[in-house]
């Protein structure tokens, strides 16, 4: 629960991973809305939205100037939250997994 409160909450969310998998904290971030400065690591990057690859930092230094730029430009921070949040919808929550298994099936069987 207190994760939940963090995230909507926060200005800005941070997943400076360096090894990752799925990078759940970073779908979950997108899906409240939330832009997020993380490593390029698993499967992070796929998360992104278009346009916003730059939020995905190697260094300790670009990783604090995209966190101060996100919080200084809100209107900016607030886009690539909803861009996050409708890549988020489209591509990663189980209608889209359901739509995706029935086109197969009606390859499969077609």
């Amino acid at each position: 629960m207190e994760v939940n409160v963090f995230q909507r909450t926060a200005g800005v969310v941070l997943q400076k991973s360096i090894r990752e998998g799925f990078g759940l904290v970073v779908a979950e971030a997108f899906w409240k809305g939330k832009p997020v400065v993380a490593g390029r690591a698993g499967g992070i990057p796929m998360q992104f939205p278009a346009g916003y690859e730059d939020y995905l930092v190697e260094s300790t230094e670009d990783c604090a100037a995209k966190l101060v730029f996100l919080l200084e430009h809100s209107e900016i921070a607030e886009g690539f939250g909803r861009a996050g949040q409708a890549k988020i919808r489209t591509e990663f929550l189980l209608p889209r997994l359901i739509r995706d298994e029935l086109r197969l099936i009606r390859e499969v069987i077609g």
